[in-house]
């Protein structure tokens, strides 16, 4: 019975996270929104996409304190209806009022967001403690496959509603409707496993040894191992952040117009791949060693952005999503094994700040490089040899991590 429930909730955390992964599909707003509201600065509309990843990571931290002080359930329903008021009124910013774009779209969306992204990993998690890995790749997957499934979609209400530069707003309602039926109906399936509840024998021995080194975010922000593993995350997830924002823009620069949207479902597409196929795989590998082949990835492929040509864009693409997937299912767990389950919804919340910084960094550098580029994007190239730089500094810091979280021998 209590295996029926873990199930139930995994599935409302799937459906959650499959509605706010259109916050991978901002590329596809983004000339539009930059000619239409910004008069065509790229970085100032790509701000409106960073600052939600940003807020979102704040409000991580803030839902998941709230979830352990009130519920789970109560935070996410909030979280959907905050997250829906804030893109229903976006659709109704004007050029006359840009930076209302950014507290709506960007600060109330990411703020919503935040209360339904980690407090619902936190939760499903719980009821498959042994399986960490496995669930939290499965529940971010669905976050990235959000992307795959909103981009036609999203494409095809721009279009219907006046094209680029004119239906954004209105698809902005549409999307701001959704949220609200599908994370608010989800919330009344949030419900921790009762105490002392194990999916096996072996799940109890796992979890009685990870309750052991359950601390609080009062606690981890003394430690130096979550200043090395929230600056490792934000460092890790530019290039893919950079692409993420950029997709489609890329494309078109590569006279890939007619298919730019093609740009958007690869790395959303394999995003969504990668966070399941390398959660899989850090079960097997560990955690760190996972994260290391991700780091040196993500540092190689940063580098290929401009020898990519014709179809091979779309190949480096997918394989920038498929590396920063893997990244976004591997940190919630590492999380949990280093700072234990109890309270993995704040303490990832609070790890996730370095995502938000990234977010911000990443979007500047790269928009920034893009206004210079205008059609020739070659010349954007020096914001993905800054992201792979990052990646570079990142494996250095997780090898500092995993080797101050080895035990210690005896003497």
């Amino acid at each position: 019975m209590q295996k029926t429930k873990g199930i139930h909730v995994v599935l409302a955390v799937i459906a959650i996270q499959l509605i706010i992964g259109v916050a991978y599909i901002w590329s596809v707003f983004q000339t539009g929104v930059a000619n239409s509201i910004f008069g065509g600065d790229e970085a100032a509309a790509a701000l409106t996409y960073s600052l939600l990843l940003s807020i979102l990571t704040l409000g991580s931290a803030i839902g998941g304190k709230l979830a352990i002080k009130y519920s789970t359930r109560t935070v996410v329903f909030a979280g959907g209806v905050i997250m829906s008021i804030g893109f229903i009124l976006a659709s109704f910013v004007t050029a006359n009022v840009p930076w209302m774009l950014w507290l709506t779209y960007g600060v109330m969306g990411g703020l919503g967001m935040g209360f339904t992204y980690s407090p619902t990993i936190a939760c499903a998690q719980k009821w498959y403690p042994h399986k960490k890995g496995l669930v939290t790749g499965v529940i971010v997957a669905t976050l990235g496959f959000g992307g795959v499934v909103f981009t036609p979609i999203v494409e095809s209400l721009v279009s219907s509603f006046g094209g680029q530069g004119v239906g954004e707003p209105r698809a902005f309602m549409i999307l701001g409707f959704v949220f609200l039926v599908v994370c608010t109906g989800g919330s009344f399936f949030m419900k921790n496993p009762p105490a002392g509840y194990m999916e096996d024998k072996s799940a109890a021995n796992a979890a009685a040894s990870a309750s052991a080194n359950d601390r609080p975010p009062s606690e981890i922000i003394k430690t130096p191992q979550f200043y090395l593993v929230t600056i490792t995350l934000m460092l890790a997830c530019m290039g893919g952040l950079m692409m993420i924002g950029f997709a489609k823009p890329i494309a078109v620069a590569k006279d890939l117009e007619s298919i730019a949207a093609v740009g958007v479902l690869a790395i959303t597409m394999f995003n969504s791949l990668g966070r399941l196929l390398w959660g899989m795989i850090s079960d097997k590998l560990g955690r760190y060693n996972t994260l290391l082949i991700l780091l040196l990835g993500n540092a190689a492929l940063s580098l290929c952005v401009n020898l990519a040509e014709g179809l091979w864009v779309f190949v480096l693409i997918a394989l920038i999503g498929f590396f920063y997937g893997g990244l976004l299912s591997n940190f919630p767990a590492l999380t949990a094994e280093l700072f234990g389950p109890k309270h993995m919804a704040a303490n990832y919340g609070f790890v996730l700040l370095g995502f938000g910084v990234g977010a911000i960094v990443s979007s500047q550098i790269a928009g920034y490089y893009k206004n210079i580029a205008a059609g020739d994007i070659s010349l954007m190239f020096p914001a993905f040899v800054i992201a792979s730089c990052c990646a570079a500094a990142g494996f250095i810091m997780m090898l500092i991590l995993r080797r101050m979280s080895r035990p210690k021998a005896k003497a």
